[in-house]
């Protein structure tokens, strides 16, 4: 039982790294960062 549970952990913890790494080299992060702006300027009203 301990031992699943520590498996699907690094499994999870493995998924997370694989996607992030995916996303960076996709570029994605400039993506968010684009909408994270136009969000911030909408809502102090310059956007």
């Amino acid at each position: 039982m301990h031992k699943r549970i520590l498996l699907a952990r690094y499994g999870g913890l493995a998924a997370a790294a694989i996607l992030l790494g995916v996303g960076v080299m996709r570029q994605e992060y400039l993506l968010v960062l684009q909408k994270a702006v136009r969000i911030c300027l909408e809502c102090i009203g310059i956007g």
